[in-house]
């Protein structure tokens, strides 16, 4: 997320070293007492440590991504299964009130020995007629029985799958909290540090953090490899400016993942929920061959991802406190580039 600002040369942390030589130069100079080296490096370690405390959170951030659109599937998968067993409940308990009945008529009719019954019957040939009648009730019958036993095992066996649907369900419910617990601590971490910072120089983080860079050339005049890309690069645009948000996915905020899912939504395209599962969303590309509308994975893990917008940048969620922005694609590194 932020490690980014320490891998490009002409960034924040330059600056503030520059400016921190400066000062003390000038402190010096006029006999002050200065902040000198020694107190510029812990501030040094603080923006690291906040910048390696927003690449772990980023991390998490995905790892909650994933574990709560595993558990918004279970959730469809398991209300599916459910209206199924409602179904096939109902059909079995029609399928039991069939056979009750055929079971007290043939009760009824068969309860007399059939040559008395056929001694005692008035119209003898009537008798033979629902005789007849009645053997063949007697093998639907059983026909039923077999449908009914068969109805409640494949009944019994869905309830089985349900019942392990539910626990699956649960076990994700509680990795989404316990990825949310990380998430959240590394963030509120990571405003601790920002806050001991002196106010200059928080100052400045932040500025740098909501900006971006100022001397980013244009994004030039590269064409992407299709409408759907164009039109997924030119959704991504129009969310620029807008909060990184951690878990959100649009429209209001973004992060890493959301933002590349929501831009390829409003292009009509699906995309999976997490950077590391969009780093398959399509074929790989070398970074030298890099479109508009291309999605650049970073970091070994794949844990964040920006889409290319030409000219050597792309249109990002950085970090909490950065908007959606341009940043140079080299910004961190680069582990692959796919082409949706």
């Amino acid at each position: 997320m932020g490690s980014h600002r320490r891998l490009v040369p002409s960034g924040f942390d330059r600056g503030a070293s520059a400016a921190v030589c400066v000062l003390s130069a000038a402190a010096a100079a006029f006999g002050a007492v200065p902040a000198g080296p020694a107190s510029a490096a812990p501030t040094d370690d603080t923006r690291a440590d906040v910048d390696r405390l927003y690449e772990q959170a980023e991390r998490a951030t995905e790892a909650y991504n994933e574990a709560d659109e595993r558990a918004d599937a279970l959730r469809e998968q398991v209300g599916s299964a459910q209206d199924r067993i409602a179904r096939k409940q109902e059909r079995i308990n029609r399928m039991r009130e069939a056979l009750g009945a055929l079971a007290g008529a043939q009760y009824r009719s068969g309860g007399i020995e059939p040559s008395l019954t056929l001694l005692l019957s008035k119209d003898p040939e009537d008798y033979l007629d629902r005789a007849a009648a009645l053997d063949r009730i007697s093998a639907h019958h059983a026909e039923e029985l077999d449908d009914l036993r068969r109805a409640m095992r494949d009944l019994a066996r869905q309830r089985a799958g349900v019942t392990g649907k539910l626990e699956e369900l649960e076990r994700s419910r509680t990795a989404v909290a316990r990825h949310k617990r990380t998430v959240e601590r590394k963030l509120a971490r990571a405003r601790q540090l920002l806050n001991s910072l002196p106010d200059d120089e928080r100052a400045a983080y932040d500025r740098a953090s909501r900006t971006g860079r100022a001397d980013l050339p244009g994004p030039g005049t590269a064409v992407a490899p299709d409408d759907r890309a164009a039109a997924a690069l030119a959704a991504a645009r129009s969310a620029l400016g807008k909060p990184y948000v951690w878990g959100a996915n649009g429209p209001g905020g973004f992060d890493c993942s959301g933002l590349v899912q929501w831009s390829y939504a409003q292009a009509g395209t699906g995309l999976p929920r997490t950077s590391q599962a969009q780093r398959h969303a399509g074929r790989q590309v070398p970074l030298s061959e890099a479109r508009p509308g291309d999605l650049v994975l970073y970091r070994d893990d794949a844990s964040h991802v920006g889409m290319y917008a030409g000219n050597g940048q792309v249109i990002h969620a950085p970090y909490p406190g950065a908007p959606v922005r341009y940043d140079p694609v080299d910004m961190m590194p680069v582990s692959s580039v796919t082409r949706v």
